[in-house]
């Protein structure tokens, strides 16, 4: 099932530009998902920020953020003081920079989108970009603001269209903890036995191998459950109400009680 659009703009590439729109390539739409509820009751379980101290719920207007610089010790940000930081959202992918294609590691590669054209007169950019880039042997990169933070972005040529990978922050990017010697060789017999049972085992890429068992087996034991639950009993609908035929205008029925009600008071 295709994904929904959630970003429109434009690629640029030196003077050629193109409309285009991302589209997530991976989806959680099918995980299955709880809430929590009150087991006496059944209703919904609402979760608020307490005062650690006090125990006391706090209001949405005296909640602020800290940042730790001690024991019990915070310097207090605003949000406006945090989104001032961040960089203006653009609708524009500009490339700026270009890399060999495959010399980024796997490990900074995050959200994967298509990026395609939205309209016919920019195709003919989309398609001369994509494929000066595939022709080159290399991968765009640009930044963009996507979910709320400012990403670099690599552009990938794949197929009639472009995979746009959002990239991890170098922070977040770790080296192998244990470096294997590259010397070191395998056994022969040992070697040849293992090439055999690869082999064996060796199919055809499926969907299939990447199945989620968990949620599977959940999905499952959800279907059971709901079996076994009592059915509900259909909601009644209310009869329709007979109009009587007189039909009766509310501002004269009004006027007819105000005149009564001041009748009422010039006999007292």
């Amino acid at each position: 099932m295709a994904g929904q659009i959630f970003w429109k703009g434009y690629l640029k590439l030196s003077l050629v530009t193109a409309a285009v729109s991302l589209t997530p390539a991976t989806t959680e739409s099918s995980k299955v998902r709880f809430h929590v509820l009150n087991r006496k009751t059944g209703h919904r379980v609402e979760s608020r920020y307490v005062d650690s101290v006090t125990g006391k719920p706090v209001s949405d207007r005296d909640e602020v953020k800290g940042y730790p610089r001690g024991e019990n010790d915070y310097v207090l940000i605003e949000d406006d003081e945090i989104e001032a930081a961040g960089i203006e959202s653009t609708r524009t992918i500009d490339i700026d920079n270009f890399v060999p294609a495959g010399s980024i590691d796997w490990r900074w590669y995050d959200r994967p989108h298509f990026l395609a054209p939205t309209d016919k007169v920019g195709t003919e950019a989309f398609c001369v970009i994509r494929e000066a880039m595939r022709v080159s042997g290399v991968v765009g990169i640009a930044r963009l603001v996507l979910y709320r933070r400012e990403h670099a972005v690599l552009l990938q040529p794949q197929g009639k269209g472009i995979i746009l990978w959002t990239l991890r922050y170098s922070a977040e990017v770790r080296d192998a903890p244990v470096e294997i010697d590259a010397t070191a060789k395998a056994d022969r017999k040992v070697l040849a036995a293992l090439k055999a049972q690869i082999k064996d085992k060796t199919e055809e890429w499926s969907p299939k191998l990447a199945q989620d068992p968990v949620q599977r087996r959940l999905k499952s034991l959800l279907r059971a459950k709901e079996k076994e639950l009592p059915k509900r009993a259909a909601k009644s609908k209310r009869a329709p109400v007979k109009s009587t035929g007189n039909v009766i205008n509310i501002m004269d029925a009004l006027k007819k009680s105000l005149q009564s009600e001041k009748s009422g008071t010039n006999r007292r």
